[in-house]
C-alpha cells in the first residue's frame, strides 16, 4: 500500500488528521451544482429581478421646481444642486455656496417643512416639493419676524451666513418653542457664522419666539 499523501486531501485544522474535504471534491461538486443552476433547478420560486429604473442626462433635461410659491421650469443637468439651480439660474442668490459639503448652513433653504442643505440636494430630487427661500419669507417693508430680530441684535456682521442662519432659525422655531439661549444653540447646532455673532443670533431667535407666539405662525 504507498504511503504517498493525497495533496488535495487538507489537513483538519489543528490536528494530523485529514478531513474528507477536498478542493477536488469541492470542484466536483460545484460543477454539478453549477449545472443545476443553468437548468433552473435552483432557481424555481425565485422572483425576476426589477427592470432598471430609466436614466437621465448626462444632457441637460426638463426640471419644475415650486419655489416661494412660484413653479420655475429649467433646463440643466442631473448634477446641478438645488443652491446652485437657485443661485446661477434663478438669480435667488439668499443661499450662499460656502463649504459645498453639507457642513456650514449658509445654503440653508426649508423644504416641505425641513430645513436642509441646498448644496447637498440635487435640483432634479427636489422637484414636486415645496422650497422656501429667505427670498420668500419678508419683504424689506414688512420683514419675517426673524429677519426684524437679526438686526434688533445685530446678530450678523459680514451678512454672508445671515440668511441661512434666518431660514434655519424659521425652521426651528416652525416647530420648536425655544424655552431658553441653549435650547436655541442646540437647535442651529448646524450652522456655522465665522465671525462669532452667535451670542445675537440666541437672543434674536429667542426674540423671534416671542413675536411669532411661540414659533407656530410663519
Amino acid at each position: 500500500m504507498s504511503s504517498k499523501k493525497d495533496p488535495d486531501v487538507p489537513k483538519k485544522a489543528g490536528s494530523g488528521v485529514r478531513t474528507p474535504f477536498s478542493r477536488r471534491g469541492f470542484l466536483s461538486g460545484f460543477g454539478v451544482g453549477s449545472g443545476a443552476l443553468g437548468t433552473g433547478i435552483l432557481t424555481t420560486g425565485l422572483a425576476e429581478p426589477a427592470a432598471a429604473a430609466p436614466g437621465v442626462g448626462p444632457g441637460a433635461v426638463p426640471v419644475k421646481l415650486k419655489i416661494n410659491g412660484k413653479e420655475q421650469s429649467l433646463t440643466i443637468e442631473p448634477r446641478v444642486t438645488l443652491c446652485d439651480a437657485l443661485r446661477n439660474r434663478l438669480d435667488l442668490t439668499g443661499a450662499k455656496r460656502v463649504c459645498d459639503r453639507g457642513t456650514c448652513g449658509a445654503c440653508t433653504v426649508i423644504m416641505n417643512g425641513k430645513v436642509v442643505y441646498s448644496c447637498t440636494v440635487l435640483a432634479i430630487d427636489a422637484q414636486g416639493k415645496d422650497i422656501q427661500t429667505i427670498e420668500g419669507i419678508g419683504t424689506p417693508a414688512k420683514p419675517h419676524p426673524v429677519s426684524a430680530a437679526f438686526v434688533n441684535h445685530d446678530a450678523q456682521q459680514c451678512g454672508y451666513c445671515t440668511p441661512g442662519f434666518v431660514m434655519a432659525a424659521k425652521g426651528y422655531l416652525d416647530r420648536h418653542t425655544p424655552r431658553n439661549e441653549q435650547d436655541v444653540e442646540k437647535g442651529l447646532g448646524g450652522n456655522l457664522c465665522r465671525c462669532g455673532t452667535y451670542v445675537g443670533v440666541r437672543k434674536a431667535v429667542l426674540e423671534a419666539a416671542r413675536e411669532m407666539k411661540g414659533g407656530r405662525n410663519a
